[in-house]
C-alpha cells in the first residue's frame, strides 16, 4: 500500500485546499500531516499563543474525517516523512507553497532534496496570488484578480478515501492534549480568539450579519476596531480561511445597501495582504537586513540604554500611556488593530531610536495573527527603512487624543490610570502633585514617568530621517525597489 501525504502548513482548513482536492483525485489512501515542527516551537517569533491556535485548529479539522487521518507529531517534518515512508509508503506530496521564515525555506530544500531521492513527486500549490520568483509588477494586478475569482476547491470530504490507521489517531490524540491543556492552564486564555475553520466562518458571518456596516469608520479605533473590524486576520494567517474565500464574500455582499464604503475598505486590504506577503516572497532577506541597503549604517541607540528602552518598550512601562496601553492589550489579547501597531513601531524606531531588529521579534511572539510577510514588509515601512515609503512618526499623545478622546482604551489596560480624566490621561506627566493626589496615581510609582521627552525625539527623528533619505545609496536603492514592487504606471 502507498499514500497521498498531504502536508498542512499555515492552510489549516479542509475546503478551498488545492493539495488536499489533488491528493483525494489520485484515489490513494489520503493521510494530512501537520508536524509541530522543534525549529519552530523554539523559533523566538513565535510563542505558546500560535501553537495553541494551531492544536484547536486542527481539532476542529480531527472532528471532520475519521479518526487516524490526521497525523499530529511534535517533531522534524522530514523525520515524520521518513517515518510515515517506511510504514506506508508515500505515493506523493501536496503541500501549498510556504512564504515563511528563512528556517522554513531551508527545512523545505532539505524535504526536496529527500523527495527527489526516494522517488517521491512533490507537488506544491500556489500560495493566494503570491506567486513565486516574481522579478516585477507589471501583470501581478491582473493575476491577482483571476486568482480571487476563480472558483474556490472544495472537496465532500466524505468521499475522500482516507487512510484510517489507529497508531496515528493514538499520535494524534496525545499530540493534541499537550497543547490543549496549555490552553487551559494559560490565564489569559478566554481573551484570545480561538482557531478552527469553524470558528473563523462564524467571526466572517457575524461581520456581515451587523457588526462589519461601520468597519470604515471604526478600523482607526482601538477599542471600536476590535468589535467592527473583520477580526479575520489569524484566520488569515494559519489558513482556517483562505483569502480567496474571504474576498468572495465581500462580492457577494457588494450590492447590499448600507455597505459600499466598509466594503470597497474590506477589499483594499485585501489586495494589500498579498502585495506584502508579495513583496517577502521576493526579497525574503528582508528578514535579516533592510531592504533598503542604505540604511545599514542609520545611527541607532546601542549598550545598556537601549536594552532599558526595549524593555520598557517590551512590557508597556514607557510613561507613555498610548503606547502602554496598546503592548499590554496585545499582551493580553494578541489583537490591535493596524493603526496603533504602526504607531508601537514608529515609537520603538523614530522616538526611541532603536533598530527595528530588536524589536520585530517580540512583535511577532504577541501577534496572534503573526505573519512572516506581512510583519516583515510592513514593519521596515513603518521603521522608514525602504526609502519609498512615506516616513510617519507617530505622535502617541495625539493618536490617544483623536482615537480614544475619553481614554475608554487607555484606562482598560492601564488601570493605574483610571481615575485621570481625558485628556490628561494621555499626558499624565503634565499632572500637579495635587492632581496626582486626587486622581490617585504617583507617577513613578503607580505608573512610570516617561522615558523619553517626546517632543525632543520627534524633531531628532524626523530631521535625521529627511536627511538620510537624500543619500546616493538610499536613493538608487529606493528606483531598484520601485522597479521591483511597485507596478509600472498606465
Amino acid at each position: 500500500m502507498s499514500v497521498a501525504v498531504v502536508w498542512l502548513k499555515r492552510d489549516l482548513r479542509l475546503q478551498d485546499h488545492q493539495p488536499l482536492c489533488r491528493a483525494a483525485a489520485t484515489g490513494l489512501p489520503v493521510v494530512l500531516v501537520y508536524c509541530f515542527e522543534p525549529m519552530l516551537l523554539d523559533d523566538p517569533h513565535y510563542s505558546a499563543r500560535h501553537w495553541r491556535f494551531v492544536a484547536q485548529s486542527l481539532i476542529n479539522i480531527q472532528k471532520q474525517v475519521p479518526q487516524g487521518a490526521l497525523l499530529c507529531v511534535q517533531q522534524d517534518a522530514l523525520e515524520t516523512f521518513h517515518q510515515i515512508h517506511q510504514t506506508f509508503g508515500i505515493h506523493s506530496l501536496y503541500s501549498h507553497q510556504e512564504v515563511g521564515l528563512n528556517n522554513t525555506f531551508v527545512r523545505d530544500k532539505t524535504v526536496a532534496r529527500w523527495c527527489y531521492n526516494q522517488h517521491i513527486s512533490w507537488y506544491e500549490s500556489q500560495f493566494g496570488a503570491v506567486i513565486r520568483g516574481l522579478k516585477h509588477r507589471e501583470t501581478w494586478d491582473k493575476a491577482w484578480d483571476k486568482v480571487m475569482r476563480a472558483p474556490t476547491e472544495n472537496i465532500d470530504v466524505e468521499h475522500v478515501n482516507w487512510l484510517i490507521d489507529a497508531s496515528i489517531a493514538e499520535q494524534t490524540k496525545l499530540t493534541l492534549a499537550q497543547y490543549t491543556a496549555t490552553a487551559v492552564a494559560t490565564d489569559f486564555d478566554g481573551n484570545f480568539q480561538r482557531g478552527g475553520e469553524d470558528k473563523a466562518w462564524q467571526v466572517l458571518n457575524s461581520f456581515y450579519q451587523g457588526r462589519g456596516k461601520s468597519y470604515a469608520y471604526n478600523l482607526s479605533s482601538p477599542t471600536f476596531s476590535q468589535q467592527h473590524c473583520s477580526r479575520l486576520s489569524p484566520y488569515l494567517a494559519w489558513g482556517n480561511l483562505s483569502l480567496r474565500q474571504v474576498y468572495q464574500s465581500v462580492l457577494q455582499h457588494w450590492q447590499v445597501p448600507g455597505w459600499r464604503r466598509s466594503l470597497a475598505a474590506l477589499s483594499s486590504r485585501l489586495h494589500w495582504h498579498c502585495h506584502f506577503i508579495q513583496k517577502f516572497e521576493s526579497e525574503s532577506d528582508m528578514e535579516f537586513r533592510p531592504i533598503n541597503r542604505g540604511y545599514e549604517a542609520l545611527p541607532r541607540l546601542e549598550g545598556k540604554k537601549a536594552v532599558e528602552l526595549l524593555r520598557a518598550w517590551e512590557q508597556g512601562r514607557t510613561g507613555i500611556p498610548m503606547v502602554d496601553a496598546c503592548m499590554r492589550c496585545l499582551i493580553h489579547t494578541g489583537y490591535l488593530n493596524f493603526r496603533m501597531r504602526a504607531m508601537l513601531v514608529s515609537f520603538l524606531c523614530h522616538h526611541l531610536e532603536i533598530d527595528w531588529r530588536a524589536g520585530v521579534q517580540h512583535l511577532a511572539q504577541v501577534f496572534l495573527d503573526f505573519e512572516p510577510g506581512i510583519h516583515y514588509s510592513q514593519f521596515q515601512m513603518q521603521a522608514g527603512v525602504t526609502g519609498i515609503n512615506t516616513i510617519r512618526i507617530y505622535n502617541p499623545v495625539k493618536q490617544g487624543e483623536e482615537k480614544d478622546p475619553e481614554g475608554v482604551f487607555v484606562k482598560t489596560w492601564l488601570p493605574e490610570l483610571a481615575q485621570v480624566p481625558a485628556p490628561l490621561v494621555h499626558s499624565p506627566w503634565e499632572l500637579t502633585q495635587m492632581e496626582q493626589i486626587m486622581y490617585e496615581v504617583r507617577l513613578g510609582e503607580d505608573y512610570p514617568k516617561p522615558i523619553i521627552d517626546l517632543k525632543k525625539s520627534y524633531k531628532s527623528a524626523q530631521a535625521l530621517l529627511w536627511s538620510w533619505r537624500k543619500k546616493p545609496l538610499v536613493k538608487k536603492e529606493a528606483q531598484r525597489l520601485l522597479a521591483i514592487h511597485v507596478r509600472p504606471s498606465v
